[in-house]
């Protein structure tokens, strides 16, 4: 599906992660068919028991386990929007996104909310009625690209909803309803909410 003038990319999912107090995490992703993510399919939710402690200069290590468990299975998955920078400086020494665009093989596009000192490649994107920009950098597409992406995303705030939806998510993790049957997606979303704590995008359980 074409969307706003954008290529169609398959799955798209823009996720986030919480750590716990117990030592795990939470990973949440929002599922869309375009890259706006004017079209959500499902969201889904993993928590890992356990993940790496936190060492300077390797957060990747605790953030891609995660990562790994909430988009288990996506065999169509062909962009990721994460929370934090694709790469550090105009070097392109590794952050998050681009460690997660060689792990899974798709375009990452990273969105940071505040300014990485040495990140002066990043570009500024503003949106919605916010004088405060976004820092958007780029693994396996060009930047700029992921610029006019991250400002056409749905949604009237400075952060677009999906991934406003997926830190929410990430932090508290899905709605927990007892009194109805889950929801069911239709063919075919079905399988992509096949994974742990998932609850289809919008439905009504």
């Amino acid at each position: 599906m074409e969307t706003g003038g954008h290529p169609d990319r398959g799955v798209c999912a823009a996720v986030d992660v919480h750590y716990l107090s117990t030592g795990g995490a939470r990973a949440a992703a929002v599922l869309a068919a375009d890259a706006a993510f004017a079209h959500g399919m499902a969201e889904r939710t993993a928590l890992v028991p356990r993940v790496a402690p936190y060492r300077p200069g390797e957060f990747y290590l605790r953030e891609l386990p995660p990562l790994r468990a909430v988009l288990a299975d996506l065999d169509e998955l062909g962009l990721l929007v994460v929370d934090g920078y694709a790469d550090l400086d105009p070097a392109g020494r590794p952050g998050l996104g681009a460690r997660a665009h060689a792990e899974f093989g798709i375009p990452v596009i990273g969105v940071a909310k505040s300014r990485f000192r040495t990140a002066t490649h990043a570009v500024a994107v503003v949106r919605g009625s916010s004088a405060r920009p976004l820092f958007v950098t780029a693994a396996g597409m060009p930047a700029i690209d992921a610029a006019d992406l991250i400002r056409d995303m749905a949604g009237r705030y400075r952060l677009p909803d999906a991934l406003r939806r997926a830190d929410t998510l990430a932090r508290t993790g899905p709605p927990q309803h007892h009194d109805r049957p889950p929801a069911r997606l239709t063919y075919p979303y079905a399988r992509y909410a096949a994974c742990a704590d998932i609850r289809p995008q919008g439905a009504d359980v």
